[in-house]
């Protein structure tokens, strides 16, 4: 067997199978971009290949299978799917493979109704004499599942048609001349659409109608519905439209009827008795009239650029809006005339297509698992891609997460995987396809020693990251003196990304310490750096060594060590040195301090070349411990002893930084979060969450003046 032939066959298994989970056990195993991804693949090999096709192709029949656990219903004709478009080259395609087909004086009347592609559980539902008889899925196409009962319990769904005893006003379309599109409830500015033939709509009942539709819940009941169930521990859906056909396909009815399930419907499959309508505009106007939900969003084109534009323009900005999941519209030649005449390829009429907007998820091969070391010397796998278009760009890398992530999901190296990218999120694999391995993909270990200095990884207890604990490691040098000279830590004016990229470029800087190494007559021979600027940079390096030993400690970057910490731990210990040789156990001691932090504190000054960096600093006369000032007793406490205060906005006349300076100074602690024991939020201008949280909790809320009012009251 030839590889190609391979490829087909593992493609062609793995389609069924995932429609079956999708189509017959509402249990989806893959998404709808990674399901259309392999779709694709497969059609493309096919074509190229057309002596590979074979009746039994999933190419050749509309996906889906009626269950044995239900009643078997034939269709009156078949239920087709539709043929997609992805781009707008591909939308144009289409449109010039069928007007081939057509004489010119047809192709001169073309017009194109376009609806929302909704993303639900195709139904067929049955009148006879205007009262629902049956209703049942899709299933293959030829044979779907009898649901009447299930669907009996759907509010949105007219048991009796005409449901109005009068029909209702025309539906109204916009005034725009040529070739402008007409849309269905602008409100001012429209005018009445010709009826197309159509009668019957109010007055006079249909001997028999079969209409087709979409059942789904709405994005709203779908995740308060999922939310409820969280809450109680029970089951939930993975997404709105399997969650609706889930409903659905219960056996029993009292199950469905407390969902929120609603329709809409968008086609005439059989109509006898009255006057058929003609065109589609006025069949879904038929719909409408009878009492059927008819979505009111869809737009009539006879400018097929304007229908290309707008296609572009609705999935930037339009579909964002619905209150329901759609992946796309769907384009119809309007005149039932040229359907007729058009027919069908395959399994796809030809006077129809699916645009479907750029899948913010895709299928690709997963070439190689490497690893970049983070600012805090996390080791992060990432994922090497075969490149592959996802929301609109290239991707050809993501993110693995950690080492649990990549073991749990058992991803390989070679795998065909899943990727997503939501917005500006930075892509990830989401899981290994593994129905498409072939047996040549090799699992992946996570390296015990950082790719980018060779210094010894360790993984602390409980956590999923493993970190390289050298401070002077390349790969985190950069962002390390980047963090090591900012406002939070040292502070050094006029230090900032772009000095601490150029001097670790040049050498200059090799550890943290070198900051305070860095050589004046050398930074003068820098392009751009004259005299006033290396003076006021040296001054502000010289300043920085005074700074008190917590911000020292924030600043060498320990995972999990911020201001706060830091000043926990300068409390009890008066030293670096202090702190280097205190032992875990004594560590956990101290109130915030919990196992993890503990070791991640006694990891990192276990390492030599991080003892090595806290010599260096003490060389250059840096402050590493607490200089004890000689505190009279009957002083007393300071006025903000005892309190803990969060600041948030943009305070009168001081920075977030002064003002925590100022708490401190004078007895008050400082944290970063609302809790039950804060005592007082100081809130400032634009101040956010924070605000309504300290609100919920009833935690009292200052301004400056109020803070500088309570420093002073003693």
């Amino acid at each position: 067997m030839s590889t190609v032939a391979e490829r087909r066959e593992m493609l062609r298994k793995a389609i069924s199978y995932y429609a079956y989970r999708y189509y017959v056990l509402d249990d989806p195993a893959v998404s709808d971009a990674e399901y259309d991804a392999l779709w694709r693949e497969l059609v493309a090999l096919e074509t190229e290949h057309p002596e590979l096709i074979t009746p039994d192709s999933p190419t050749q029949r509309v996906p889906g299978a009626a269950a044995e656990r239900f009643v078997k219903v034939r269709q009156p004709s078949p239920i087709l799917s539709l043929a997609n478009a992805f781009t707008p080259e591909e939308l144009i395609a289409w449109r010039d493979r069928f007007m081939k087909l057509l004489p010119a004086e047809d192709q001169a009347r073309v017009q194109y109704v376009v609806e929302p592609k909704i993303d639900g559980l195709t139904v067929v539902l049955h009148y006879e004499n205007g009262q629902f008889v049956l209703g049942a899925t899709r299933g293959d196409g030829e044979v779907g599942e009898d649901i009447t009962a299930n669907l009996r319990t759907v509010k949105a769904l007219p048991l009796r048609v005409p449901l109005l005893p009068t029909p209702p006003a025309p539906l109204p379309v916009r005034e725009g001349g040529e070739g402008s599109p007409l849309l269905v409830g602008e409100g001012a500015g429209v005018r009445s659409l010709p009826s197309s033939g159509r009668r019957g709509a109010g007055g006079e009942v249909p001997a028999r109608l079969i209409v087709r539709g979409e059942a789904y819940v709405p994005i709203a009941d779908f995740e308060r519905f999922n939310a409820a169930q969280q809450a109680t521990g029970e089951r939930t859906y993975a997404n709105p439209r399997n969650f609706a056909a889930g409903s659905l396909r219960q056996l029993d009815a009292r199950v469905t009827a407390g969902r929120p399930i609603t329709l809409w419907l968008y086609q005439i499959v059989v109509i006898e008795g009255v006057d058929a309508p003609s065109t589609q505009w006025a069949a879904l106007d038929t719909l409408r009239c009878l009492g059927f939900p008819v979505e009111s969003r869809r737009w009539l084109f006879d400018d097929f650029d304007k229908l290309v534009q707008h296609c572009i323009n609705w999935g930037e900005t339009g579909r964002r809006q619905l209150p329901y999941e759609a992946d796309g519209l769907v384009i119809k030649i309007n005149d039932f005339a040229l359907h007729e005449r058009l027919g069908f390829v395959g399994k796809d009429p030809r006077w129809a297509i699916a645009y479907k907007y750029p899948a913010e998820e895709a299928v690709t091969r997963l070439l190689d698992i490497k690893i970049n070391v983070g600012r805090t010397g996390t080791l992060n796998p990432y994922a090497v891609l075969e490149p592959v278009p996802v929301g609109g760009v290239t991707v050809s890398s993501a993110t693995l997460h950690n080492e649990d992530y990549i073991r749990d999901l058992d991803i390989r190296v070679g795998d065909t995987v899943a990727v997503k990218r939501a917005g500006e999120v930075i892509p990830q694999v989401l899981r290994p396809l593994v129905e498409l391995r072939t047996g040549e993909e090799r699992a992946w270990q996570m390296p015990d020693r950082c790719p980018a200095c060779g210094e010894v990884a360790v993984r602390v207890e409980g956590e999923a990251a493993w970190y390289c604990v050298n401070s002077a490691c390349p790969a985190q040098l950069v962002r390390g003196v980047e963090h090591f000279v900012s406002r939070g830590a040292l502070d050094i004016a006029g230090f900032g990304i772009k000095q601490a990229e150029l001097f670790v470029e040049l050498g200059f800087i090799k550890d943290l310490a070198d900051v305070f190494y860095l050589d004046p007559q050398q930074l003068l021979e820098l392009e751009g750096f004259g005299e006033k600027k290396v003076a006021n940079l040296m001054a502000a390096i010289e300043a920085s060594k005074t700074r008190p030993p917590a911000r020292l400690l924030t600043a060498l970057g320990i995972q999990g060590v911020g201001e706060v910490v830091a000043e926990d731990l300068m409390a009890h210990y008066d030293s670096l040195d202090a702190l280097a040789v205190a032992p875990v156990e004594e560590l956990q001691s101290i109130p915030g301090i919990g196992p993890i932090l503990a070791q991640s504190i006694a990891d990192w000054f276990s390492q030599a070349p991080n003892r090595h960096v806290v010599e260096k600093l003490k060389a250059a006369g840096v402050t590493t411990a607490e200089v004890k000032a000689e505190v009279k007793v009957e002083a007393g406490p300071l006025p903000l002893t005892g309190l803990t205060f969060v600041i948030t906005g943009t305070l009168p006349t001081m920075s977030r930084d002064d003002a925590k300076e100022f708490v401190k100074t004078h007895g008050g602690k400082v944290t970063d979060s609302i809790s039950k024991n804060t005592s007082y939020l100081v809130a400032g201008e634009t101040a956010g969450s924070k605000l309504q949280k300290a609100t919920q909790l009833g935690v009292s809320v200052i301004d400056e003046a109020q803070l500088m009012q309570m420093a002073n009251s003693k």
